[in-house]
């Protein structure tokens, strides 16, 4: 066997990807290896997902913290203070022998007893409802863009960027945007054009600014759109 017969018997056509006929090269779902990659529907289900799981910023809530510690400081110095003294032989405060007189004689039904004790039930739902909820109610979560970073948009801001992207519509003479956490409320007063088409432009522009917000949770939006009162 000559030298051009063996190098024709150990060379081998290599297979390649057909294009797909919107001329993307490879097939769908399988990579240059072999192995399987997700598909775009895939994709979206995991970052619709990732979106699901991002929560509401956390106050420090330093100032309820703050109260409550000195409170409870003030009230414990006090009793520890009292209670040193009659064990080195001196009388009991005149508050700590007034109260011990007063629970001694009053009966549970009686309104000086009741005031005292709804005072501090309030306070103490107060207390474990502060403990529970998250706090910053002006603070959007937004998409995460990084596994590892968070952030977060201003609820006024975003109403800016609302309000300067209305102002841009043709018609429109004044508008003003209230965003809370679930809704984007907009009230615009339009001096020319037809209400409806003022109201069709404002829907499409505020629904592509509320996507370029890049917002974790999307706001529902609404838009009122009325002329302006006649003086």
């Amino acid at each position: 066997m000559s030298d051009e017969d063996a190098e024709r018997s150990v060379t081998r056509r290599l297979p390649t990807l057909d294009k797909t006929p919107d001329g993307a090269g490879g097939t769908d779902g399988v990579d240059g290896t072999g192995g399987a990659t997700p598909s775009g529907a895939d994709t979206a289900a995991t970052g619709t997902a990732d979106h699901d799981r991002v929560r509401r910023f956390r106050s420090a809530r330093r100032v309820p913290a703050a109260l409550v510690a000195l409170v409870l400081l003030a009230a414990a110095g006090l009793l520890l203070y009292d209670v040193a003294a009659v064990r080195a032989n001196r009388p009991a405060m005149t508050w700590r022998r007034w109260l011990a007189r007063e629970l001694g004689t009053r009966h549970l039904d009686n309104p000086w007893i009741l005031g005292p004790a709804a005072l501090a039930m309030v306070l103490g739902i107060w207390l474990v409802v502060t403990a529970v909820t998250p706090g910053l109610r002006q603070v959007l979560p937004m998409r995460p863009a990084a596994p590892d970073t968070r952030a977060g948009l201003d609820r006024a801001a975003a109403a800016l960027v609302l309000r300067d992207r209305a102002m841009e519509v043709a018609g429109v003479q004044s508008v003003r945007v209230a965003v809370s956490r679930r809704k984007a409320k907009t009230h615009a007063v339009s001096h020319f054009r037809e209400l409806d088409e003022v109201r069709a432009d404002l829907d499409t522009s505020l629904g592509e600014g509320l996507r370029q917000l890049g917002l974790a949770h999307e706001l529902r939006l609404t838009v009122d759109v009325r002329r302006p009162k006649k003086r």
